[in-house]
């Protein structure tokens, strides 16, 4: 294994799936470290640096949720969710605990290497260079930094919802339907994803304090997508 390899965390209780999928990723080139149980997943983060992780819902010991929980307490490292469930709104409970994606079961392993390549490569995607910090006023971008600040504080935000704020902060007033942010932010164009957009803006307007029902900057366009509107600042009104 190369000493560079990207280090990937598996937390799966079912030993048949858990071992298949990490002979399938060691054959693709990464580093794999799996358990199969929620408390050694934890223990595991903590000892050790992942560049991602992928987090079986259902867990012995601890469940998926908490360790979701326990690990984007400290780190904003790529999550993928994997669920057996079957109802939407279960299946996309880990986003709205901060995953960044997820996987239903039976999943194709050609799928899942997919999403992990499209994650890690985001992850490490330089920022665009023509525009550094975007300043609305009570809120700014920080780009090159990867930071967002709300009325003078940081907002942590996930690989993804710093992705999804960004691509529709750069263009205010343009409406992207969900397949576009789908693969702009996912870096996919797999079918039936538009649930995920869905929480991720859920997620995001939590954090930055934005009222979807009097929205100041993230805007539903029922039966399209999303748009991001820049409010005026002092300055500009004078």
């Amino acid at each position: 294994m190369a000493s560079d390899a990207k280090r990937i965390l598996l937390v799966e209780d079912e030993k048949v799936i858990r071992d298949a999928v990490q002979a399938y990723l060691e054959r693709e080139g990464y580093w794999v470290r799996s358990v199969g149980d929620g408390q050694s997943a934890v223990e595991e983060f903590e000892k050790h640096t992942f560049d991602l992780i992928i987090l079986d819902l259902m867990l012995p010991k601890l469940s998926g949720e908490r360790v979701c929980r326990a690990i984007r307490d400290t780190s904003d490292v790529p999550i993928i969710m994997l669920t057996a469930k079957g109802e939407v709104e279960d299946r996309i409970i880990g986003l709205e605990l901060g995953a960044d994606d997820y996987l239903i079961k039976p999943f194709s392993p050609r799928e899942l290497v997919a999403r992990v390549r499209a994650l890690l490569r985001r992850a490490r995607m330089e920022p665009e260079p023509q525009v550094e910090v975007l300043d609305f006023g009570d809120l700014v971008i920080d780009i090159s930094g990867h930071k967002v600040m709300v009325e003078g504080k940081e907002v942590d935000l996930t690989a993804s919802e710093f992705k999804l704020l960004t691509t529709l902060a750069r263009y205010p007033g343009r409406v992207y339907t969900r397949m576009e942010l789908v693969e702009k932010v996912l870096g996919y164009d797999f079918e039936g994803y538009e649930r995920t957009i869905d929480s991720h803006v859920k997620n995001l307007r939590a954090k930055l304090g934005d009222d979807p029902r009097n929205p100041k900057w993230l805007y539903t366009v029922h039966g399209v997508g999303y748009r991001f509107e820049a409010p005026e600042k002092p300055a500009d009104r004078a």
